[in-house]
C-alpha cells in the first residue's frame, strides 16, 4: 500500500470513527478532484455538519488534518466536502467572479475583487488562465488574504 492510499484510509477511518461516535451515519468516498487528495462525505444530515456558511465543515477538515499529520508529517492538505457543498460554492464563486468580468469586459476598466484566501485566489487564476480578454493580478506579499484585480488585456493594433 503507498503512503497516499495510507493517508487516505487513516483519515476515512478518523471520520467515520470520530462521526459515529458523534452520532452521524456517513459514507465517505475518495475524491480525486483535489491535488492534494480528499473525501467526500454523504450523509443525510449533511446541513448540520457543514454548519453555517461552511464553518463546521471548515472544523471537521481542519481537525482531520490535524490527526492526519500527526501520523504523517509530510501528507499534503486533504479537502474534505459534504454532499458537493464545496463544489458548489466554488461554481458560484467563479460565476460571480465571471460576471465582474463581463463589466471589464465591455467597460476596460479593471475591478478590484473582494478578500480572497490562497485558495479562492488559484481557483479564480485558474478561471480566467485561457481567457482571451482577462488577466487576474494580486499582489506578491506574504498576506494569506488579497485581493485580486480583474485587467482587460491589451490587444495589439
Amino acid at each position: 500500500m503507498s503512503e497516499s492510499t495510507e493517508i487516505i484510509s487513516k483519515a476515512k477511518d478518523v471520520i467515520d470513527t470520530m462521526l459515529g461516535y458523534l452520532g452521524f451515519v456517513v459514507q465517505v468516498e475518495e475524491d480525486n478532484t483535489h491535488p492534494g487528495g480528499g473525501l467526500h462525505i454523504f450523509t443525510k444530515e449533511a446541513e448540520v455538519l457543514i454548519g453555517k456558511d461552511g464553518k463546521r465543515l471548515e472544523d471537521i477538515q481542519y481537525l482531520i488534518n490535524r490527526i492526519v499529520h500527526q501520523h504523517y508529517p509530510k501528507a499534503k492538505r486533504l479537502r474534505i466536502d459534504i454532499e458537493h457543498y464545496r463544489s458548489m460554492q466554488d461554481d458560484a464563486l467563479v460565476q460571480r467572479v465571471q460576471e465582474h468580468a463581463d463589466k471589464v469586459r465591455q467597460t476596460g476598466r479593471a475591478i478590484k475583487l473582494w478578500a480572497m484566501n490562497s485558495y479562492h485566489r488559484r481557483l479564480i487564476h485558474n478561471a480566467f488562465k485561457e481567457d482571451p480578454m482577462i488577466d487576474t493580478w494580486s499582489p506578491r506579499d506574504s498576506a494569506k488574504v488579497k485581493r485580486i484585480t480583474l485587467i482587460r488585456k491589451k490587444t495589439d493594433g
